[in-house]
């Protein structure tokens, strides 16, 4: 690793960021981030800088933290910065890969130019990758690298939950329930989703002998929770042992944690890519280990 590196956090997101500089053995700083009363944002670095700087802020609410950081990283370029790279374990806008409808704005290709604009790398964690198959499709630098946490998650349940039997709550899911169920052999069943709006869906459970057994709802992104919360009620007439959730990315907007325990869910655990209460699994280590193989 260049020892001429210095890795760089932002306020919301520090912890993580000091989890990650141990984790690699790099010098870290928070930057500095003062809001004028109109909205605008203030951004300061260290005064003097390396020649390698890595960024690291998770881009969920991203409409003012993208500006932040091309703020950052335009800055660190001036301080004479040479290579930088973003470390994004949550990467916003990736969804929006098609228009559906008549001028509609494509925003995956319009926020991964502006990106690459700005970084030489960028290393992110299960991105929400739909019609794309590399992520240096949606952000062209080079390394691109869409890292996926399910190792990790992996680990953590088999140190936390007796015999669980992962449940994919969609289509979309079954990838990182069956690549967390092979690392330990756990039993895995993934269900139908029908979606009928941003907030409404209709799921259909297959029958794989629920009764009894502590059900793990797993899943990249839960966001409005809809989906899991569809899913918990449906398994619920199953009379299992548990229901618990484990997500890579928590947003949880509004009231998903509460419905979610409403309807009966015992634990809500998720990754630390994004700061949440129900932050269980660092994935510090997993960062890390990537980092180090190109910085």
């Amino acid at each position: 690793m260049n020892a001429d590196t210095l890795m760089l956090g932002f306020p919301e997101y520090a912890d993580q960021t000091e989890r990650l500089a141990q984790a690699t053995g790099l010098p870290f700083s928070v930057l500095d981030i003062h809001h004028f009363p109109d909205g605008e944002s203030k951004v300061t670095l260290p005064g003097i800088l390396p020649e390698q700087i890595v960024l690291v802020r998770s881009l969920d609410h991203p409409n003012d933290k993208l500006i932040e950081l091309i703020l950052a990283a335009a800055g660190a370029r001036k301080l004479g910065a040479k290579k930088l790279c973003l470390v994004a374990p949550y990467l916003c806008y990736m969804r929006q890969d098609k228009a559906f409808h008549a001028g509609e704005v494509v925003s995956q290709p319009i926020i991964g130019a502006c990106l690459a604009a700005h970084f030489d790398a960028l290393l992110t964690v299960d991105a929400h990758l739909h019609r794309i198959h590399s992520l240096s499709d949606a952000v062209p630098v080079d390394p691109a690298i869409n890292l996926t946490a399910t190792d990790p998650m992996a680990h953590f349940l088999q140190n936390n939950v007796e015999a669980p039997f992962l449940v994919g709550p969609d289509g979309e899911s079954e990838q990182w329930v069956a690549a967390i169920a092979s690392h330990f052999g756990f039993d895995y069943a993934v269900a139908e989703k029908q979606r009928l709006g941003d907030r409404e869906v209709k799921i259909s459970m297959p029958d794989c002998g629920f009764a009894g057994r502590n059900l793990v709802l797993v899943d990249d992104v839960a966001s409005t929770g809809k989906t899991l919360l569809e899913a918990a009620s449906l398994l619920q007439a199953h009379d299992p042992a548990s229901i618990s959730v484990l997500v890579t990315h928590a947003l949880f907007v509004d009231n998903a944690l509460r419905e979610l325990y409403d309807a009966g869910v015992t634990n809500i655990w998720s990754c630390d890519a994004i700061p949440h209460p129900t932050n269980a699994v660092s994935l510090a280590g997993l960062l890390a280990e990537e980092l180090k193989s190109f910085l």
